[in-house]
């Protein structure tokens, strides 16, 4: 669990499609360097999120650490599209004792999104991103998206400016100092960003659905049939029904 509050930006340093040493496990590794002032009190096993998405740690030094990349992680994240050199947002899991100033950041990325336009606002900068189309397999973030709500991108907690479900956008503002203690600051029009919407909304979509639906034996549910009774009461009561 992480709070979307970045602690530093690390380099990427090593990439190892085919990483056959034991830390890599006969997969796809990379090595995240300049990294000390996370690494402190590390240990292998660890959870570092790394541009948002919770990646564990099986290999690291004082200054760098290694992380494998799963096919999931690949398909899911803009991970896959890093190069070495590039710049990415790192956290380590909350521990218990400090204040929790973002929100709950689970580091499971839902999808990529790409920057449709950057504009400087004042000192601050306004970013709006596209987002893809849903399938049936994976549903387009918007509908979790909510004006003044939370949102995770490339790990960092932002709060959502603008909405728009007919153009697939949605944007953040970026505060002078943010700027300089992220990555995003550094995007550019076609970018990809890793995004993690809130995940209040979808526990909430998938109880109202259940509750809504029928049973897994066949029969309505409560809530199904509460409704039904109360709209034919209604209906009767007019003399519809």
């Amino acid at each position: 669990m992480f709070t979307g509050l970045i602690e530093h930006m690390g380099v990427v340093s090593v990439i190892d499609e085919l990483d056959t040493t034991e830390s890599g496990g006969g997969g796809w590794s990379m090595t995240i360097g300049d990294s000390s002032p996370i690494l402190g009190d590390c240990h292998i096993g660890d959870s570092i999120s790394v541009n948002g998405c919770c990646l564990t740690v099986t290999e690291f030094t004082k200054d760098a650490f290694k992380v494998g990349l799963a096919p999931e992680t690949l398909s899911r994240t803009n991970l896959g599209q890093l190069k070495v050199g590039s710049l990415v947002n790192l956290e380590r899991a909350v521990a218990g004792h400090v204040r929790f100033g973002g929100h709950f950041v689970q580091g499971h990325v839902d999808d990529v999104v790409t920057v449709s336009s950057k504009i400087q606002d004042g000192n601050s900068i306004r970013l709006t991103f596209k987002a893809p189309e849903g399938t049936t397999e994976r549903p387009s973030v918007l509908r979790y998206i909510i004006p003044k709500g939370f949102i995770a991108l490339d790990g960092t907690s932002l709060t959502v400016t603008t909405v728009s479900d007919n153009e697939r956008t949605f944007g953040v503002m970026l505060i002078a100092h943010t700027q300089t203690k992220i990555n995003l600051g550094n995007k550019s029009v076609g970018d990809t960003v890793n995004v993690e919407v809130d995940m209040v909304g979808k526990y909430v979509e998938k109880s109202v659905v259940a509750a809504m639906g029928d049973l897994e034996d066949g029969g309505p549910s409560n809530l199904k049939t509460f409704v039904e009774r109360t709209v034919e009461d209604i209906l009767r009561r007019k003399g519809v029904a």
